[in-house]
């Protein structure tokens, strides 16, 4: 029975797919400073390349999300077939709708009609570019919000982002679907106008089936109870995906499970028994090499799934039926502590990827010759 079991938590490991983010590999920072890094990807098909390497390492960051305008290209074709020529394909279009300046005071909530409709034609045209990259999803994130009371109409606000979201839901085609996110604050300090799941569960439930929320590791409160929105999402049919990172004190784009892995353990226990939704890591790594901080992302991500995969669900059952209350955490804590490594390796191995990506990519010198081709390139086309 033993066997068995193993067997079938190594079936659903090796299924495991993470996309990884094309804005993950470029140059980030803080508020104050960004900070450059050699061998950086100095366009979007060199983002793919390192997003490759990522999997290569580790067999299961077989997509990449993109993000546009960042990632924007003439001919989305060339980039489409680059993506596959990687053996990847295209994960969520990421629509921007924070830096235009004409957003200052919001995109689709802003008090002006002429910027709302920018901002739902730039939202229309993501639509047509995930067409053409044949990606299946729309993952939205608004920066919409107020600093002030009496700064504008909250619930004016709220109808202006219906009305906009119902427009580009009517856009898209049968075979792509609506990921909605929301944050608690920042970048607005008084109101974010999808400010948590129930604000964004809210909108979806007016826009169709296709419509789900996407949660983000890092726009929630400290303390909050993530895998319980993640159980009730899942239970309404309306959890859409995930934003992986982690974070210590607000949205601070730290490798996932670095700072908190119980609690990403517990966000996979919760997913394990069902079909997994769209994977994403959101992160921007700022003092990090970034091809090993995403290869470590990963590994973090196939380590938490498998844990959640090895909980005895029968025992963890009758201990709750009885009303044993510490017999019950007891079986999630013997998963949790069970050393998984091992088996993640022989997973990796039987993909065909490293059975330890990080000592692997460090002894590869990929990042070495990254650095030393892309920085010689661009110095001989300068020349």
């Amino acid at each position: 029975m033993r066997d068995h079991h193993d067997a079938e938590v190594r079936r659903r490991l090796s299924e495991l797919v993470i996309e990884t983010p094309s804005w993950g590999y470029g140059d980030s920072g803080t508020r104050f400073a960004t900070f450059p890094q050699p061998g950086r990807p100095r366009d979007v098909f060199e983002r793919v390349d390192d997003a490759a390497e990522v999997h290569r390492l580790t067999g299961t960051a077989g997509a990449v999300a993109f993000h546009f305008p960042w990632d924007a290209v003439e001919d989305y074709g060339a980039l489409r077939e680059h993506v596959e020529s990687r053996g990847l394909r295209v994960g969520a279009v990421n629509p921007n709708l924070f830096q235009d300046p004409d957003y200052k005071l919001g995109s689709v909530t802003h008090p002006d009609a002429g910027v709302r409709r920018k901002a739902v034609e730039h939202l229309v045209d993501c639509v047509r570019i995930a067409g053409e990259l044949r990606s299946s999803a729309q993952s939205l994130w608004f920066a919409d919000g107020t600093n002030y009371p009496g700064q504008d109409d909250l619930r004016a606000r709220r109808r202006r982002l219906v009305e906009a979201l119902s427009e580009v839901y009517a856009e898209l085609p049968a075979d792509q679907e609506l990921l909605l996110e929301y944050k608690f604050f920042e970048p607005a300090f008084y109101a974010t106008d999808l400010a948590d799941w129930g604000s964004s569960l809210l909108v979806c439930q007016k826009l169709g089936e296709r419509a789900r929320v996407l949660v983000d590791l890092g726009h929630h409160a400290q303390g909050t109870n993530i895998e319980q929105i993640v159980a009730l999402l899942a239970e309404e049919g309306r959890l859409g995906g995930f934003h992986f990172n982690n974070r210590k004190y607000a949205d601070d784009d730290l490798i996932v499970g670095s700072v908190n892995p119980f609690e990403l353990f517990l966000i996979f226990f919760e997913l394990a028994g069902e079909p997994l939704p769209r994977l994403t890591i959101d992160q921007a790594h700022n003092v990090e090499a970034k091809v090993e901080a995403m290869v470590l992302s990963v590994v973090n991500l196939q380590e938490a799934y498998a844990k959640a995969l090895l909980v005895d669900r029968d025992a963890l059952r009758a201990a709750q039926e009885a009303g044993d209350v510490l017999g019950g955490h007891e079986v999630l804590l013997d998963a949790y502590r069970t050393d998984v490594r091992p088996i993640c390796a022989a997973v990796r191995a039987g993909l065909g990827a490293a059975e330890d990506p990080v000592a692997e990519l460090r002894g590869s010198g990929y990042a070495e010759r990254m650095a030393e081709r892309r920085q010689a390139e661009t110095t001989g086309a300068r020349g």
